[in-house]
């Protein structure tokens, strides 16, 4: 009977039952791409990691990471929660202040550092692509997009922001919405599925801006965050993200990109809340170097804590 020790740890957050939970498969060699698949489809988290040694020589791990529906070439929790995760279980060596780790993923060798305080992990800090602005939607898009996620097209287009895809490793979609209460309004239920895979297609042909889009408010709950989001992904099986740390990199990219929020060179610093309305809030940090039309890098952070161990065997 094969059987596999897995950890569950909340991500984004410094208190047990916030942020986004996430399982991590420290030593998954010889699972097959469906069993993984099966296995995350079982643990019915929006993300599962396995991890293996890696392929490329550059890297110090190889990670696979899985939604209940789909694998996902890169992924900001996932990343963030299994670095942690193997440095909690000493498969990392750690230097005081920080640790550089680098993994294998879809997208290529990804770096992130660990802040280490008294030999243990304080903070995973992740490195993300340089931003691209492949699409904005038309009017006409902007306006279905906001009907099939139950707002009025005004709520939208008032802000005079683009909706726009941004990729920092997978294309998402960014939608300004102009009041923290017409994002705490919205409910998946109420969404049109079948309309909101529709439009992101059509936005997005080729990548279907990763089956997901998140809405912003400058408006905020949390005096120490500057924008309120929100994420649905109900394409790959995730009605709501309670923190999304792979769109939090092309969030940044988009604020500063804009103007929206005024770039500070050479590091623009900020912090996002997510996942207050599914009782699960988090706080993401970002760092956006560089100023609009010439961001080089984007990075994303946040704390970690673990929750659950156990052996899946069957």
């Amino acid at each position: 009977m094969p059987s596999y020790q897995f950890y569950q740890v909340d991500v984004f957050t410094d208190h047990a039952f916030g942020g986004n939970p996430l399982a991590v498969f420290p030593d998954a060699a010889g699972l097959s791409t469906e069993q993984m698949q099966r296995i995350a489809r079982e643990m019915n988290l929006s993300e599962t990691t396995f991890v293996f040694p890696p392929d490329d020589a550059a890297a110090d791990f190889k990670v696979r990471i899985f939604t209940p529906e789909a694998e996902l070439p890169f992924a900001g929790h996932p990343v963030v929660g299994t670095h942690w995760t193997l440095a909690h279980l000493g498969r990392v060596t750690l230097h005081t202040p920080v640790t550089t780790v680098r993994f294998e993923l879809g997208v290529g060798v990804r770096a992130a550092a660990l802040h280490v305080e008294n030999g243990q992990v304080t903070r995973v800090v992740m490195d993300h692509q340089r931003p691209a602005f492949p699409i904005t939607a038309t009017e006409d898009q902007t306006a279905r997009l906001a009907r099939a996620l139950h707002l009025a097209p005004d709520a939208v287009l008032e802000t005079g922001w683009p909706v726009q895809v941004v990729s920092t490793g997978v294309p998402q979609l960014f939608a300004p919405v102009r009041s923290l209460a017409e994002v705490q309004g919205l409910s998946p239920r109420q969404q049109d599925g079948a309309a909101l895979s529709a439009v992101l297609a059509e936005i997005d042909p080729v990548h279907h801006c990763d089956d997901c889009v998140m809405v912003l408010a400058l408006e905020t709950v949390d005096p120490a965050a500057v924008v309120h989001t929100r994420l649905f992904a109900p394409g790959i099986g995730i009605p709501e993200d309670p923190a999304t740390g792979s769109a939090s990199g092309g969030l940044g990219a988009y604020l500063v990109e804009h103007g929206i929020i005024p770039a500070t060179p050479p590091t623009t610093h900020f912090v996002s809340e997510q996942g207050l309305e599914m009782g699960r809030p988090r706080r993401i940090s970002i760092e956006v170097d560089g100023t609009p039309g010439a961001i080089s890098m984007v990075r994303v952070g946040g704390s970690v804590v673990p929750l659950i161990e156990g052996t899946l065997a069957w």
